[in-house]
């Protein structure tokens, strides 16, 4: 089993080397990345290219560990029992099985997506180590062990807002993907959008690469911004040469809202023009 990218996602060598090396390690793949790079969408695709379903644990800041084996409802048994309602017999109507465990139950080998980490309290990876190293876990209320049929292929995505336990990196094999340069950005928005026009690529890569690159910016837009602020051009019929010709004095690009996501940033690119303006 290999994955090698697929129509709707562009990869890097690099990329398809480290999906490919953790699923022959057998080990979670932990990516790291901006926001908006597509770490999310990678499980999705390999999930596509190499035809397995795709079970999905998204993370809140509220999440806990034992959430993703399973949760019991002792306050619906409770009242079950109160009600003489039979179910109250047997406890494993009350279990409800988390997303490791459906992934554990499996029949065929999943993909098991544990998206963003990171959001979690520090001690959520390390509750995890044990589940995520033997593939196995204890349910205390029915006695039993629950092992994996099948060892899923795991692909665990941070934005890298806190540090992760060195015990959980360790049983990883991690990969950090880059921003995309001009060369990849540009594929990736043939993808989405195959008959643009190539001249407007061009531009409109020219203004996102340059705000990009301006000192002090809070957020830089990302490759998802790029595509909906493409999006907008496309759909507002802005015409060419309002890129082509932008008076680089006004600095803001039209529709910067799809790109620049707060007010400081767009008091940064104002005061810039401003500065622009004095210069000439």
């Amino acid at each position: 089993m290999r994955f090698q990218g697929t129509e709707a996602y562009v990869t890097t060598d690099e990329l398809e080397l480290a999906v490919n090396a953790a699923i022959t390690l057998q080990r979670p793949l932990l990516i790291k990345g901006e926001p908006g790079t597509g770490k999310t969408m990678l499980a999705e695709q390999v999930a596509e290219g190499v035809g397995l379903r795709l079970i999905q644990w998204h993370i809140k800041s509220t999440t806990k560990a034992h959430q993703g084996l399973y949760e019991y409802d002792a306050v619906s048994r409770l009242r079950d029992s109160q009600l003489g309602d039979e179910r109250v017999h047997d406890i494993k109507n009350y279990i409800k099985k988390g997303k490791l465990w459906e992934a554990f139950d499996s029949e065929e080998q999943v993909v098991l997506l544990i998206d963003e980490i990171d959001k979690a309290d520090i001690e959520f990876p390390n509750d995890l180590l044990q589940e995520l190293d033997k593939m196995e876990f204890f349910v205390y209320e029915t006695q039993e062990t629950i092992k994996a049929n099948i060892r899923p292929i795991i692909i665990i995505t941070s934005n890298n807002e806190k540090e992760l336990p060195d015990a959980f990196l360790r049983r990883c094999f991690f990969h950090y993907i880059d921003f995309p340069g001009f060369e990849t950005m540009k594929e990736i928005v043939e993808v989405h959008y195959p008959n643009i026009k190539k001249d407007m690529i061009k531009e409109a890569m020219d203004i996102f690469f340059d705000v990009r690159k301006v000192p002090g910016l809070k957020k830089k837009p990302s490759t998802s911004e790029l595509i909906d602020w493409l999006k907008l051009l496309l759909a507002d019929e802005i015409p060419e040469d309002v890129l082509q010709n932008r008076d680089t004095s006004k600095a803001i690009p039209p529709l910067y809202g799809a790109l620049v996501k707060n007010e400081q940033d767009v008091h940064l690119l104002e005061r810039l023009a401003f500065m622009n303006r004095r210069e000439r």
